[in-house]
């Protein structure tokens, strides 16, 4: 066997007068010694297999709370699965001192008949160890023929000493195949885990491997002589969460009840013969203070002596704490003077506080939720509150401690969000009406985070906080990102700038995300806007924001809003950089997929498709659909119909491509300010497919009833002018361009190639090949296919009469061979006319083709918005169509608008 056979008392090696520490202190030989598995202990093969295939590791860690059965684990392993020589230490808090470590490791070996050399020494003093010491026992385990298992048990003593885990990390590395270690520790060691872990070389058994599984638990319970069924097995493992310790006193408990298997399946923790236990045994036992501190801190998760007395009213919880974690009384040190209470006794405790003391809990949660505010735990503090049913108190901390990003950002997002959701319709001021309107715009619900918005302003106090006023400030321009406004919004961002001013000196540098949410609002409301300048330089400052989970969600956003102007510009490969660093930004975040914006997905997808990468660009569009930004966000929405809209043409399915933008404006436009170039892209996603379905005349009167039309949209009207045989009039309007130089990459494909379309109509083959190869030039880096793919008959006629402009772009004639001939003009649509629209269904036509709302229609008209939908129903009638999308495309087709 690995373990030596002494009695639990001194080796023959630690007797006399050297078995000393560096301090002079006798060394303790328990210290050294295996502890014994009672023969109610339950072995579990899942975890010693594991510890022997930690054995073949350098490293394995074995971590979990108090009571989870992680010492006698593998004291139980050592002697059944016999691992080779093997060295116990359970270590203490003196073991802080590197020399008393270290000379206790040596001890340990010696107790186990693994004798060092003589000349590795031993520390002389208890606060150093020479590192010439540490080289020699790594090189002497080393050059052993059998390996040694050193365990090092409750490590988390020893655990915040950084002098220790650099020399055990020493002597691991060095020792090679030497040594294998096993730390036991209820916290982390301060050593590489994680280039151990990467390099297969950690075998790590945690709390959730330590809780016992169901049939484990049944076997626990019956070698305590209570025979138990499969279901009151599984009731048991779920109620105390596998919790050994736990498992452990409720068989006790049971072995006193006269039916130890009903008790098992029917306890309830607050009113059983468990709980009458755990009161009796472990309540009752202690002094009168004590036992109400306990019970005034059951209402906590964590607690800290200065918490602890905020609800006592005394100043005596330090030592009552460590009293109870001495005496091993449901209480665990958790670090830096905070402990915690088993959930099961937190949980009975609670029940008794309401028996002992009805009516304490909410006044407890309230002073809870004040302490922990001032201590700046204000994730902690808002479950009190809301506990308490203070909503007044959960809102008001929560805008003074400028929280209010958090409901938007971080991994605390929807956890706040869900707290607040609950919050009374009753409770009432500025602060619970900001919360709930920073709740409602980050829906884009833009009415009722408005109102919520105005009245929070209107019940401020003349001198009211600094925060409160920035936080209005922050939310107007959240409010005017939603509504589409870059003039409110750019206004709001000066109220906050000057609010921020009011701050105490670096108060906002606890709260980056801030700055980054609000630099993104107003950046996508000048998007929106069109003033693609100013958002790109407002856009960039959010993405310049410090890294971290707080601000990982605006920087993702900023950066996939970069990337669509860098697309709207023309500019596929900026585009496509920023895209996928957004798309890193959320990775490396961890941010879920539904919780990501979207945009970066669909600019990606756009990219793809004008390469006629469509597989890709499919599978880009339907990751950005499954985001929650794709209904609520006006310019994902948007982007997302055109692009589907495109990719149907690209496939030749013209007719769904005019139905995927369908009512695109009444269901995504109708809370936002016009947008110039949204209108556009719409209005090019319209043209196109009419001219893959072959309509050139309607494409060209979705131009007509467009105003002020930028370059990309005039070069896409002269295309359909060209498929209408109006060559002369495309010329012109292509002539009339008001600077045909850096509209990018893309814009300069599709006017040199729409040029020379015209120029070959008009008789000028030369003219036109010149203009192709520059096309061609101006596309091959960036394999801009699809322009050329939707260009038309002439295009290929030309091609097919000067072969040799392709030579050199395989990478376009190829995806030319493949791809089937773009549609013909067709003829005036048949059949009898339809019945005549009155002139107010034309009106309400005029506007449903203006992508105005129903409840827009009715308010340009001074009518009901109950007229509007009777109006509408008579031209659906009329028009043989049953969605407003439909409408205007068959009304267009009749020449009707």
């Amino acid at each position: 066997m690995g373990v030596a056979s002494h009695s639990p008392g001194e080796s023959p090696r630690d007797r006399g007068p050297e078995a000393v520490t560096p301090g002079g202190d006798p060394v303790l030989a328990a210290r050294l010694t295996v502890p014994k598995v009672p023969r109610t202990f339950v072995r579990r093969d899942r975890l010693t297999d594991q510890l022997t295939e930690g054995a073949r590791t350098p490293l394995t860690l074995v971590n979990g709370p108090a009571g989870a059965g992680k010492t006698l684990l593998v004291a139980d392993w050592l002697r059944a699965r016999e691992p080779g020589p093997a060295a116990w230490l359970t270590v203490e808090p003196e073991d802080n001192a590197p020399g008393v470590f270290w000379a206790y490791v040596l001890h340990a070996l010696r107790h186990h008949g693994i004798t060092p050399p003589e000349y590795i020494g031993s520390p002389a003093r208890p606060g150093e160890v020479d590192h010439s010491l540490l080289a020699r026992l790594a090189a002497w385990l080393n050059g052993r023929a059998a390996r040694v298992v050193l365990v090092l048990d409750d490590y988390d003593r020893v655990a915040g000493c950084a002098e220790v885990a650099d020399g055990l990390e020493f002597v691991l590395r060095h020792a090679g195949d030497g040594l294998r270690l096993v730390i036991i520790s209820r916290t982390e060691p301060l050593l590489p885990l994680h280039r151990y872990r990467a390099a297969g070389e950690l075998v790590d058994i945690r709390a959730d491997d330590l809780a016992f599984r169901v049939e484990e638990t049944a076997a626990l319970v019956d070698r305590h002589g209570v025979p138990l069924s499969a279901e009151t097995a599984r009731l048991l493992t779920e109620r105390t969460g596998g919790w050994a310790a736990g498992l452990r006193l409720c068989t006790l408990a049971a072995q006193r009840d006269g039916d130890p298997e009903n008790f098992l399946s029917t306890f309830e923790p607050g009113h059983s013969t468990v709980a009458d236990f755990l009161l009796r045994e472990v309540l009752r036992a202690h002094p009168a203070e004590t036992q109400d501190l306990l019970l005034r801190t059951s209402i906590l998760e964590e607690t800290h002596p200065d918490l602890a007395n905020a609800l006592t009213g005394r100043d005596d919880a330090e030592p009552i704490l460590e009293e109870l974690q001495r005496a091993n009384a449901f209480v665990e040190p958790i670090g830096h003077s905070w402990y915690r209470l088993h959930p099961l006794f937190a949980e009975i405790l609670r029940v008794h506080l309401g028996v002992r003391h009805p009516g304490m809990e909410p006044e407890l949660h309230r002073t809870a939720a004040r302490w922990l505010s001032a201590a700046g735990l204000l994730d902690e503090a808002l479950p009190h509150a809301a506990d308490a049913g203070d909503w007044e108190l959960a809102a008001a901390e929560f805008i003074d401690h400028l929280a209010i990003g958090r409901l938007r950002t971080g991994l605390s997002a929807e956890r706040l969000d869900g707290l607040f959701a609950r919050m009374a319709p009753e409770a009432s001021g500025p602060a619970p009406d900001l919360v709930r309107a920073a709740r409602e715009l980050a829906r884009h619900d833009v009415d009722r985070g408005v109102t919520h918005l105005r009245r929070a302003e209107r019940r401020l106090p003349d001198g009211a906080s600094p925060g409160a006023r920035l936080t209005c400030a922050l939310l107007r321009v959240l409010a005017a990102r939603v509504a589409g406004s870059a003039d409110l919004a750019e206004t709001a961002a000066r109220d906050a700038a000057e609010a921020e001013r009011a701050l105490p000196e670096g108060r906002l540098d606890q709260r980056p995300e801030l700055t980054a949410l609000m630099l993104t609002d107003l950046g996508s409301a000048q998007l929106w806007a069109g003033r693609f300048d100013a958002a790109r330089a407002t856009l960039s400052a959010a993405a310049d924001a410090a890294q971290g989970p707080l601000t990982s969600c605006p920087r993702h956003e900023a950066l996939s809003r970069l990337a669509l102007i860098d697309f709207l510009n023309g500019r596929p490969g900026q585009a496509e950089s920023h895209a996928r660093e957004a798309l890193t930004e959320a990775e490396h975040s961890g941010m879920p997929v539904a919780d990501r914006t979207g945009m970066a997905r669909l600019v990606l997808a756009a990219v793809t498709i004008d390469r006629n990468d469509l597989a890709a660009a499919q599978d880009h569009l339907d990751l950005a659909a499954a985001t929650s930004t794709a209904t609520r966000d006006p310019v994902v929405a948007v982007w997302l119909a055109i692009l589907r809209s495109r990719l149907l043409c690209a496939r030749g399915d013209a007719r769904a491509a005019l139905a995927a933008l369908d009512d695109l404006a009444g269901r995504s436009l109708m809370h936002t300010e016009p947008s110039p170039w949204v209108s556009d892209r719409i209005a090019m996603a319209t043209a196109a497919a009419y001219l893959a379905d072959g309509d050139p005349k309607a494409a060209v009167r979705v131009f007509e009833e467009l105003p002020g039309r930028g370059p990309e949209t005039l070069v896409a009207e002269a295309r359909a002018l060209l498929a209408a045989e109006d060559s002369e009039r495309a010329l012109r309007l292509l002539d009339d361009l008001p600077d045909q130089q850096g509209l990018g990459a893309v814009a300069d494909v599709w006017l040199l190639l729409t040029r020379a379309q015209a120029v070959d109509t008009l008789g000028e083959p030369a003219a036109a090949e010149g203009l192709v190869v520059k096309a061609l030039t101006a596309a091959r880096p960036h394999h801009l296919r699809r322009p050329f793919l939707e260009a038309g008959p002439w295009l290929r006629r030309l091609l097919l009469r000067r072969p040799a402009l392709t030579r050199g772009h395989a990478w376009l004639t190829d995806a030319l061979a493949r791809e089937p001939a773009v549609a013909e003009p067709r003829d005036e649509p048949a059949g009898p006319r339809p019945e005549p629209l009155s002139a107010r269904e034309q009106d309400v036509l005029a506007r449903l083709a203006q992508f105005m709302s129903t409840e827009e229609i009715a308010a340009d008209l001074h009518v009901s918005v109950n007229t509007v939908k009777t109006h509408l129903k008579s031209i659906y009638r009329k028009l043989a169509a049953t969605r407003r999308g439909e409408a205007v495309r068959r009304a267009r087709e009749l020449g009707l608008l």
